[in-house]
């Protein structure tokens, strides 16, 4: 089995930057594809970013050009979130897809962005 444990998020006002990172443990050679989501209250869970074990990313449109991916030692994502938007405050979730069609998630973490 895989474990994820998310750090980073906070309080910070727009414009600003953000890093959240999130450390995979247990079975992680099972580990195929990671990534960030996030929900906002309200609405429901979206993909923000996410990188597969051969690097290949992928962002959502509203992200592009401002966050940025990445994946060390096949064990740690990581995301960059420069400029950033009040509309951008939400939960972020990690998340791992495995080789065994598994989808595992963080506990989640915070990230508001005052105006």
């Amino acid at each position: 089995q895989v474990q994820l444990v998310e750090s980073g998020g906070g309080l910070v006002q727009a414009g600003g930057s953000l890093r959240l990172s999130c450390a995979a443990s247990g079975s992680i050679l099972s580990i195929s594809r990671m990534g960030w989501y996030r929900q906002a209250p309200g609405k429901e869970r979206e993909l923000v970013a996410r990188i597969t074990k051969g690097g290949i990313t992928t962002y959502a449109d509203s992200v592009k050009g401002r966050f940025t991916v990445s994946r060390d030692n096949g064990k740690t994502v990581s995301l960059q979130m420069n400029s950033l938007k009040p509309e951008d405050t939400a939960v972020y979730y990690c998340n791992a897809n495995t080789l065994q069609s598994d989808s595992v998630w963080g506990q989640g973490t915070q990230v508001t962005v005052s105006s």
